[in-house]
């Protein structure tokens, strides 16, 4: 069957997509998009979490036909999405067509300086604009809450979201809406420290 949906704001199309394949597979496999892991496929471990229609889901768990004529927000288009949001509302994301990452865009970004690594082992800010990072993405640089960077993607479309609705989120809130996401690097608390200062500097910013 072919797919109809929008992917980082921008059109896209899947064509001879089988029945139990995986929107996680179309990502990766189909559109050239690694930054959502392929882990435990039972939607466990949270390292393949994407937005759908602005909601945080597991990707490994999302039939590919379930996507049809909506949206998706992969790691890759977070810096455009986190802009397109402090210009316009908090709650209005990336309209399709309004911003977005092309997909070609999307494959060709790294980042460079003393953050080269972290487009391609975090799976962060491919937006095509090479260093160019959301506030997260930069939060978790800033913070060392990166180490093999395998499940960062998802901590960091999970951590996007929560300070898209709540931007004085307390410690149990960030917890709360990280709890899906599964690290065994870091004992959690750099992550913590991250999506504190991520939420310090927007409350800085407004």
């Amino acid at each position: 069957m072919r797919v109809n949906f929008t992917v980082n704001g921008r059109e896209q199309q899947a064509d001879d997509v089988w029945e139990g394949e995986s929107l996680l597979y179309v990502l990766r496999e189909r559109m050239g998009l690694p930054g959502s892991k392929n882990a435990c496929e039972q939607g466990e471990c949270g390292s393949c979490t994407v937005r759908l229609d602005g909601v945080p889901v597991c990707s490994c768990l999302v039939a590919a036909g379930q996507v049809e004529g909506r949206e998706v927000v992969t790691v890759e288009g977070l810096a455009d999405y986190a802009a397109h949001r402090a210009a316009a509302r908090p709650a209005d994301g990336c309209a399709p067509g309004a911003c977005g990452t092309s997909i070609d865009a999307a494959r060709r970004w790294s980042a460079h300086g003393s953050e080269g690594e972290f487009g391609s082992r975090a799976g962060g800010g491919q937006t095509g604009e090479a260093g160019e990072l959301s506030p997260i993405q930069q939060a978790f640089i800033d913070a060392g809450a990166v180490q093999c960077g395998f499940c960062t993607p998802g901590l960091l479309v999970a951590a996007d979201e929560l300070l898209e609705r709540n931007s004085e989120p307390s410690d149990a809130d960030i917890r709360e809406a990280l709890s899906g996401n599964l690290c065994r690097c870091t004992g959690y608390e750099k992550i913590l420290d991250a999506v504190r200062l991520a939420a310090a500097r927007q409350e800085e910013a407004v």
